[in-house]
């Protein structure tokens, strides 16, 4: 009975999930932490993720009664857009900077403008310019930004710098000695167009000119190619966690996710490249041969633990307390640190709206209104670049809240009708499933869909409960822009 892993290494930890190739059935997983991180200065030890797998992967594969015999095939999927800069003997000449590390906005301003540094036409022009290149208007998040970070920031370790990865090249790389990465998460670098297929070497040249940047940047992959082999095993090409969880999912055209983890993301399935002017949906690549336009938020699950944290409560506990609010709940701007959806690196949190005789209810909902109209201002973005006409699924780990299913499903029905279906994914972790979907999919030689069929994934649970929150956009959607003016 053959079996595939799929790997999620993400910002907190590493998932194994183990699936039977014909069934899809999972046989075991298991998980390992991560270092914490806090922005603005986001980093980790790439060794830390390598130590989190073995751990993860021993654990799962113990759990199998012939080991790893019956292991066919393994693919990693890992948090997008994180700098590993390696030496010549593939050692870290800096900790990874991660995608929510904010010390690079300043670079991302700079690179703005030197795309198309001679058009009088300014900033509206310069972001057409860098959307039209590679999909996405720079911000901290991306790769290049980082990059020129290290370069401006740090010249000996930039002089040491032999090798550029994302953080699920990086583990491929320790499974197979090789450099590569996929097309989905390429597209997150802001060096590599997802329109063409190619690197854009004269955006790297903006960040140094002197380098020949050919050997220092992976080999991408094509959605089938097999990136080479450990113990065995065929190891897949790997991808992005949203490339992933999209795969998992087992999104069709028109549907879209709204995944709720420590950040929060909107994006959906489309057969034509996006490129927004306006820097707001991200116009990547998808691990199919497709495009994925994304929105990203960087205050999701995180604003909820940290209220929780504050009233001294369990999930359960929150999600009741938030569903009990009554009377004049305060308004929250949930950009508790720096935020990329407005693009705001060094906004912090608001609180409007409270009084003397506020309640542990109120602070709760008030929570997680503001996390729900900030996925909906991401989903809003997504929507005038990626029409849905299927189903709205929600996933990630904050997706299991009772009260953020009932905010967000009461405010889309308001503005979509009774007509789009709203589910929550019934798929555990969407990115190791969609991991293990790319593993199989290699090692059958065939496309991901016929796997995602056969093992029943697309399904999820309806949302039934929904609150009516009146005029909460209109008044999140006011004390947001006069943050800004602020």
């Amino acid at each position: 009975m053959p079996y595939v892993a799929g790997v999620d290494s993400s910002t907190q930890s590493t998932k194994v999930e183990i699936r039977d190739l014909t069934s899809g059935a999972v046989v075991a997983s298991a998980d390992a932490p991560h270092p914490a991180v806090t922005p603005p200065c986001s980093e980790q030890e790439p060794e830390r993720w390598w130590a989190a797998f073995e751990l993860a992967w021993g654990r799962a594969v113990g759990q199998l009664v012939g080991g790893a015999r019956e292991l066919v095939g393994i693919s990693v999927a890992g948090q997008q857009h994180g700098m590993v800069a390696l030496d010549a003997d593939d050692r870290p000449v800096h900790a990874a900077k991660l995608w929510n590390d904010t010390e690079s906005a300043p670079d991302a301003a700079w690179l703005l403008g030197q795309l198309s540094p001679g058009d009088p036409r300014g900033d509206v022009e310069h972001r057409r310019a860098w959307a039209d290149a590679v999909g996405s208007v720079p911000v901290a998040a991306f790769t290049a930004t980082k990059l020129s970070w290290l370069h401006r920031s740090h010249p000996d370790e930039w002089a040491q710098l032999a090798r550029v990865m994302l953080p699920h090249d990086y583990l491929t790389h320790r499974l197979t000695g090789a450099y590569t990465t996929d097309r989905g998460d390429a597209s997150g670098t802001g060096y590599w167009s997802p329109a063409t297929g190619e690197y854009r070497w004269d955006i790297l040249g903006i960040i140094d000119g002197d380098r020949d940047w050919s050997g220092t940047v992976p080999t991408v992959l094509g959605p089938l190619d097999t990136a080479g082999h450990w113990k065995g095993l065929a190891v897949a090409p790997g991808t992005g966690d949203n490339m992933g969880a999209a795969l998992g999912l087992g999104l069709r055209g028109g549907d879209a996710a709204i995944s709720i983890g420590t950040s929060g993301t909107a994006f959906a399935v489309s057969e034509t490249p996006t490129a927004d002017p306006a820097g707001a949906v991200a116009g990547f690549a998808d691990a199919t041969g497709r495009f994925l336009p994304l929105v990203c938020t960087s205050n999701a699950a995180k604003v909820l633990d940290a209220v929780a944290r504050l009233l001294g409560v369990d999930h359960d506990e929150f999600d009741r307390l938030a569903l009990a609010a009554a009377g004049d709940v305060p308004v929250m701007l949930p950009y508790l640190d720096g935020e990329r959806t407005p693009n705001r690196p060094g906004a912090t949190g608001v609180l409007s709206g409270i009084r003397s005789d506020v309640s542990r209810e109120q602070f709760a909902r008030a929570a997680v209104d503001g996390v729900a109209c900030g996925l909906l201002d991401a989903f809003d973005a997504l929507r005038l670049h990626a029409p849905v006409t299927g189903s709205v699924v929600l996933t990630g780990g904050a997706a299991r809240s009772r009260a953020l299913q009932a905010v967000i499903a009461g405010l889309l029905r308001s503005e979509l009708g009774d007509d789009v279906p709203m589910v929550v994914a019934d798929v555990a972790q969407a990115v190791a499933t969609g991991a293990a979907v790319q593993a199989a999919a290699v090692v059958e030689e065939t496309d991901h869909e016929s796997i995602q069929l056969r093992w029943g994934l697309g399904t999820g649970t309806p949302l039934e409960r929904a609150v009516d929150s009146g005029d909460l956009r209109d008044r999140y959607a006011e004390l947001r822009d006069a943050a800004q003016r602020v």
